[in-house]
């Protein structure tokens, strides 16, 4: 038990998926978990441990932004001994070369966030896990999935219009969670990696409604849990 996650130590596998709606992750244990339990409702921050075919693993969603991200991720992994978190949610695409509901596997997050700087991490990008990547992006081949491997800018800032400086990284979108989570798989020596599925598009205007979001992203939830099968 933590100060944020009301579970024992045996409740958490070492494997969690972590969406950052507290509801998307009680729809992803009741649509594809078997026997499972709910381990944590403390703050509403939902979460979930069951078997997904012969795989346990657990279902934790990590609330949004970097300081959300972090205290849940860096508990999972230091307190519960989790060795892998795989991010699932949303992005906002940069390029017209992303149109909605596309797949992005990251593998780079860029941030102006002091989140990393705070813990001793002094730089404004960190890698994923290229071992949780190579799993997901060999199965998403022999199941004719189409993903796009790319970089993600991570803000802390949701309403900015200004995004230029991430495009010389060659950041495919925004989202708000995976720098704070790569962060602390790197100085806890574990592995992270994230998929998001486009909701919006900052060229062209698109987006998806709310309601539409939540079916939207089982394409990428059945991605990572068929992936994990091989961790």
């Amino acid at each position: 038990m933590t100060v944020h996650i009301d579970a024992s130590k045996e409740d958490i596998s070492n494997i969690v998926i972590m969406p950052g709606d507290p509801l998307r992750a009680k729809l992803i244990a009741e649509s594809y978990l078997k026997n499972y339990k709910q381990i944590n409702k403390t703050r509403n921050m939902f979460g979930y441990t069951g078997y997904y075919k012969d795989k346990r693993i657990t279902v934790m969603a990590s609330g949004m932004g970097n300081a959300s991200m972090g205290i849940y991720s860096y508990e999972l992994f230091n307190d519960y001994d989790v060795d892998y978190i795989i991010r699932v949610g949303t992005t906002g695409a940069y390029t017209d070369k992303l149109d909605l509901y596309d797949i992005v596997l990251v593998d780079n997050s860029y941030s102006n966030s002091a989140y990393g700087i705070n813990l001793g991490y002094d730089n404004n990008y960190i890698e994923s896990s290229s071992k949780i990547n190579d799993v997901i992006e060999e199965y998403a081949k022999k199941n004719n999935i189409n993903i796009v491997r790319g970089n993600i800018h991570c803000t802390d800032t949701f309403y900015t219009k200004d995004y230029s400086e991430y495009l010389k990284y060659n950041c495919v979108g925004v989202e708000m969670e995976t720098f704070a989570l790569f962060v602390n798989a790197k100085i806890l020596n574990k592995k992270a990696s994230a998929i998001l599925t486009v909701s919006d598009s900052l060229v062209t205007d698109k987006k998806i409604s709310s309601t539409e979001r939540e079916k939207s992203t089982l394409k990428m939830v059945e991605l990572a849990l068929e992936s994990i099968l091989n961790l």
